[in-house]
């Protein structure tokens, strides 16, 4: 009876002691612990409290664990929280198919310790590093995409506040002038916005104390303004794009197609002022250039008549965003470049002020450097199938992935924009993926295939009663194929799964044929014992929709109604 209440006073918000903050700021907690127990609990309590401190430390599995600290809140790891949404770091970058880092904290914080070994070898938009780091795990990490691989080490080391501060107010000190030039009308006013119709100008706005002014200019200077934006503009490298409907790519779509002369000469200048830093103040500079790309380029749309479904509608137009792909509607907005970097640079400079903790990373770019120089992660651009190979067998604790779901994100066909203007050349020949470009002759089979093996040389490198959680959702029980073939030729056992609600509704998902509101995060495990098992179903089961089937077509389309 004194456990069960001690556990209560030990690790319930209720007890308001430190115990989570503790956790969180990646101290050691023994001796803060001890403390706490002295202060709150009897004497004759006192040593079991104790024990049961070591026990829940060298044993996560012994004990429910306590409450931890997630983005300024208590929760309990007894089961995931709700995602909250893109903010900070996460809401920085527009990446393909993130996913809420309460679903990472949660596998990391219940199925590892401190200093083991996590890997993910889609890494995608690089959050699940950080969050390894910030845990005081190790971590090895790949992905085939170049710009991934550099958002990831972005991640893992952040630039001082100060320095990157620094930097953008030196930008805009010498480089916004250059570039308002580009937008400035004979009155001296700087345009903010232009509003075009194909390739006409209908509407222009300056901005006064953040509110949109329009502009009234003479046609000459209108006309002036137009032959500017279609001036022509060397580029070093251009677009490798395939003729895909689904993303509205085609081969022949270039950069000018993409962007006027006006952003794509902001962009020039922007790149060639961040040669004057190195390191991570640089990667900062760059990354958020990349974030301000598609808002600065021809494919944000222009929302009108906006309340007509109320019989409400104004006429007033208001800025769109870029959503997905390569659209060019007909009527859109041409953003002033600075205006677009600067908005992310401030963003990122925000992220970066508001974190409270950040562990030093070492990165290294080999395996064996990291193995011998125990550094905190291996980061890598690659195929992950050739890549894991490296790897020795029952070294990593965790499996941690998001891989490519079947057809639903052609990954470097969308990155193909900030790959170009980084100079990245990418690997589309071994990308996983199913793609609608045909050219590519990318199909479920071939999918299936490289997924299995890549799955296979996961649990090869699988720790025994080591782990793999992988995120999952696909229109097609096809691309699940792969999935059913790792338990059949590995070591893996499936153990169960639960639905994972999204942080924001995803355009190119939503809108799919039988898409579905959640992904799944199936579970595995490595020679797996009948008591180990047990005692992980009874540890998931507080975890809503839990179950030990795995989802079948039938459970899926359940979902799908909810």
């Amino acid at each position: 009876m004194q456990l069960k209440v001690l556990g209560e006073a030990v690790v319930s918000p209720r007890s308001q002691t430190p115990f989570g903050n503790a956790i969180a700021r990646k101290t050691p907690v023994l001796r803060e612990m001890s403390d706490i127990c002295k202060q709150s609990l009897p004497a004759s309590v006192f040593p079991k409290a104790m024990n049961l401190i070591r026990l829940i430390r060298t044993d996560p599995f012994a004990y429910p664990p306590p409450f931890e600290h997630l983005g300024g809140k208590m929760y309990s790891k007894k089961t995931p929280v709700t995602p909250e949404g893109y903010k900070g770091l996460a809401g920085f970058h527009k990446y393909w198919g993130k996913k809420p880092l309460e679903a990472w904290s949660f596998l990391i914080q219940n199925l590892t310790r401190e200093k083991e070994i996590i890997a993910d070898p889609f890494l995608g938009s690089g959050l699940i590093a950080k969050e390894c780091a910030d845990s005081d795990r190790r971590f090895i990490g790949f992905d085939i995409n170049p710009f991934s691989i550099e958002l990831t080490k972005l991640w893992l080391d952040l630039p001082d506040y100060e320095e990157l501060r620094k930097a953008v107010d030196t930008l805009r000190e010498n480089i916004k002038p250059g570039i308002d030039s580009l937008y400035m009308t004979s009155a001296g006013d700087i345009i903010t916005h232009i509003l075009w119709e194909g390739n006409k100008i209908k509407k222009l706005w300056k901005k006064i104390s953040r509110k949109r002014t329009e502009l009234t200019l003479s046609e000459e200077e209108i006309i002036s303004l137009e032959n500017l934006a279609r001036k022509a503009i060397p580029v070093k490298n251009d677009l490798n794009l395939f003729d895909n409907s689904r993303i509205n790519a085609r081969k022949d779509i270039s950069l000018k197609d993409l962007f006027t002369y006006r952003a794509l000469a902001a962009t020039d200048k922007l790149m060639l002022s961040f040669d004057h830093y190195n390191g991570n103040i640089r990667r900062a500079l760059v990354m958020a250039l990349t974030a301000s790309l598609g808002q600065m380029s021809n494919m944000v749309f222009a929302v009108t008549r906006r309340g007509k479904t109320k019989s409400a509608e104004t006429e007033k137009i208001e800025v769109g965003s870029w959503v997905i792909g390569y659209w060019r509607p007909e009527q859109h907005f041409e953003i002033n470049a600075w205006n677009c970097f600067e908005n992310k640079a401030d963003k990122l400079l925000r992220a970066v002020r508001d974190i409270s903790n950040s562990n030093i990373t070492k990165i290294s770019d080999s395996f064996r450097k990291f193995h011998e120089l125990r550094d905190t992660s291996y980061i890598k651009v690659g195929d992950a199938e050739a890549l894991l190979q490296d790897i020795p067998d029952n070294t990593v604790k965790l499996i941690l992935t998001d891989p490519p779901h079947g057809d639903r994100i052609p990954y470097l066909e969308l990155s193909e924009l900030w790959n170009t203007f980084l100079g990245f050349e990418a690997d589309f020949h071994n990308e996983l993926v199913v793609s609608d470009a045909k050219e590519r002759k990318k199909t479920t089979d071939q999918y299936n295939k490289k997924l299995s093996s890549i799955l296979i040389e996961c649990a090869r490198i699988l720790k025994p009663q080591g782990f793999l959680a992988a995120i999952f959702n696909a229109r097609s029980s096809d691309h699940w194929n792969s999935l059913h073939t790792l338990e059949a030729m590995s070591e893996a056992d499936y153990m169960g799964c639960y639905p994972m609600p999204y942080s924001a509704g995803s355009v190119i998902q939503d809108n799919r044929k039988g898409s579905l509101t959640s992904d799944y995060v199936l579970l595995y495990g490595k020679q797996v014992t009948d008591a180990f098992r047990k005692k992980m179903n009874q540890r998931f089961s507080a975890v809503e929709g839990w179950s030990v089937e795995y989802p079948t077509g039938k459970q899926r389309s359940a979902e799908l109604t909810v």
